[in-house]
């Protein structure tokens, strides 16, 4: 059996119907040419703005790949903080970044939220039983960086979740059943799949169905900055 790739994935993953994820080592992505991107990394800090073009660079990969036509939109903020592309507002798009890491996603008349984490060397006990509640149990008898690892992957399935429905941290992401080992499940009207099979770093997508996309969501803000890159 193939082994996930530990820093990138070379093609586009098919999720689910038109919902597609991408993943790279931050320093393997051609940073974003195009010039609203270019505009919006002047105000942020160096690293930053280098996170910044990375994610935009990939996203316009991803695009080019999967939706040509899109590939060259504007992409903006709505009043929730989370990117759209100019004039398409029918197109789910997400940006991650985790210490070099960068994961991208697109998914044609759904809303979604991509989470990518590179593990820490441990996490508190208190941390793991925050993540998973009554799942913390399961991690018995794993090592330290187990269960590191296997929090991040939670962890990212939870962060999805509550990206795709613009929500942040507001949306109580801790709180999402999540099973370890698990490599899909629902949280109200959003799917989530972790991509274990895919990626060997902690990788998760979440995506709503076609009717969650709702235009009277998609106001957009011209800020610099992205709340949600």
């Amino acid at each position: 059996m193939t082994e996930p790739a530990a820093e990138a994935i070379s093609a586009p993953v098919t999720v689910a119907d038109e919902v597609w994820v991408a993943v790279a080592a931050l320093d393997r992505v051609a940073p974003s040419g195009h010039r609203d991107d270019r505009l919006r990394a002047v105000a942020l800090p160096e690293w930053r703005a280098a996170e910044f073009l990375a994610g935009r660079g990939l996203l316009r990969e991803l695009l080019a790949a999967v939706r040509p036509r899109l590939a060259d939109r504007d992409v903006v903020t709505d009043v929730r903080g989370k990117p759209r592309l100019r004039g398409r507002p029918g197109v789910g798009v997400s940006v991650s970044h985790s210490r070099g890491t960068v994961a991208v996603a697109v998914a044609v008349g759904r809303e979604l939220g991509v989470d990518v984490q590179q593990p820490r060397e441990t996490v508190s006990a208190t941390l793991t039983r925050r993540l998973l509640g009554e799942h913390a149990r399961d991690l018995t008898g794993l090592s330290a960086a187990g269960v590191a690892r296997e929090a991040a992957w939670v962890w990212t399935a939870q962060e999805a979740c509550v990206k795709a429905g613009g929500e942040g941290l507001r949306g109580r992401p801790w709180s999402i059943d999540v099973p370890q080992g698990a490599r899909a499940g629902h949280w109200g009207d959003y799917r989530w799949v972790s991509l274990r099979e895919h990626s060997a770093i902690p990788l998760s997508c979440a995506f709503g169905r076609r009717s969650t996309a709702r235009s009277a969501q998609h106001t957009f803000t011209t800020g610099k900055g992205d709340r949600q890159t």
